[in-house]
């Protein structure tokens, strides 16, 4: 049991949290009109997604701190010192409070698919998460949804096994990159959804409840390649499932999602999915608010108290944020999109600072990064910024 257990912590956290209803939404738009041929991308921000997870579990572990204490320790320059804190900041808080929106818009979706559209759900879901909060019984509920969250997982598991897939689409999508006009928000948003910038702040946080010493390094190693390994399977399995079953459908509402796991669930595939969603949303806009206070905290060396006035406040803007902007009138999916989106373009700004740090040999020791880790991280943003810029070019026309 003990062996077992030991893959179970922190990383488990972070898949938890990724699997969301972007990763949902996402990964089926992505199937529905691309069909396999997007399954690289996945592939890329799944090992970039173990090997910067890794990194800054390392730097948890090592320092007993978390990025943002990091951030704010080691830049001895006061102006640098200054910019990197609000730039890490402001990315945060936009990536965060974009995500909050399609975290909340993805449970709208879900609960209005049982019950209708009348009532105003994204504010009664934002009071409910915002109850949660500020009384701070998290971990309980966050637990039960989670479980719901697994199950829905497995579910999509299956699912992509039943539909019998093409197999020789399947090997092409993962190894033969695909690249165009069309199919660039959809490769950013996949990546967005997979590599969350606010999940590198959450684990390094979160590490020192589990994992103490240097020597528990390899450990904590299988646990991340473990945990976010299965994160990346869950989210080929919707890729596949959706790319078998709705290609070249469109996809506009629960409905059409739903279809695909019609050869599994039949009838109720619908109800199944409005529930997952419901609960990977409401237990997403619990954990962003959290981790963008959490951040505010280390990057400006708050104290330690869940209840202060500065704490609440910055996951309550989060909230607040995200509830608004669901509550607009914008499709969900289309909110859920745009967010994920955002979170692609704002990563390359959070990888960079965690590059530094992990190579800072006064911080680490004997802990700092490999070579070939600096080379992996530094392609994520390279990939990251070319994508990111050729998408905003596409939308808003730079150049």
């Amino acid at each position: 049991m003990n062996r077992f257990k030991k893959y179970f912590g922190p990383s488990t956290l972070v898949t938890a949290a990724f699997i969301g209803p972007g990763t949902l939404t996402v990964c089926t738009i992505s199937g529905a009109n691309f069909g396999y041929t997007l399954l690289w991308v996945l592939l890329f921000a799944t090992i970039a997604t173990i090997i910067l997870q890794e990194m800054t579990a390392r730097l948890g572990l090592i320092t007993q701190n978390g990025l943002g204490e990091a951030i704010r320790s080691q830049i001895a320059n006061p102006i640098a010192k200054a910019s990197a804190i609000i730039l890490v900041f402001t990315a945060i808080i936009v990536g965060n409070a974009a995500y909050e929106a399609g975290n909340i818009s993805g449970a709208v979706l879900g609960i209005s698919g049982i019950f209708g559209t009348k009532i105003p759900w994204a504010l009664f879901i934002g009071v409910i998460s915002f109850g949660i909060l500020f009384i701070g019984r998290v971990k309980i509920i966050e637990r039960i949804l989670i479980a719901l969250v697994i199950l829905m997982s497995i579910v999509f598991i299956i699912t992509a096994i039943l539909v019998k897939p093409d197999f020789s689409a399947i090997l092409s999508g993962f190894f033969i990159p695909s690249l165009t006009d069309k199919n660039q928000l959809a490769i950013l948003g996949l990546i967005g959804t997979t590599i969350v910038p606010y999940n590198l702040f959450l684990q390094a946080s979160s590490v020192s409840q589990k994992w103490k010493k240097a020597e528990d390094l390899k450990d904590l190693q299988k646990e991340n390649g473990v945990a976010i390994g299965l994160g990346g399977l869950i989210s080929m399995a919707i890729v596949i499932a959706s790319a078998a079953t709705i290609f070249g459908k469109g996809v506009s509402g629960i409905n059409e999602m739903a279809l695909q796991l019609e050869p599994l669930l039949g009838s109720w595939a619908k109800y199944f999915l409005a529930i997952g969603l419901f609960a990977a949303g409401i237990s997403s806009s619990i954990t962003a608010p959290l981790a963008a206070a959490y951040t505010a905290r280390g990057i400006f060396g708050w104290d330690s108290n869940f209840k202060s006035l500065r704490f609440r406040a910055v996951w309550i803007f989060i909230l607040m944020t995200g509830t608004l902007f669901s509550m607009l009138g914008y499709k969900p999916i289309e909110v859920i999109q745009v967010a994920q989106v955002a979170n692609g373009i704002l990563l390359p700004i959070i990888v960079f600072f965690l590059i530094y740090l992990c190579n800072k040999r006064l911080l680490l020791n004997d802990y700092v990064n490999k070579n070939w880790q600096n080379a992996l991280a530094a392609i994520v943003i390279l990939v990251s910024i070319i994508i990111g810029f050729r998408s905003l070019n596409s939308v808003f026309n730079f150049l």
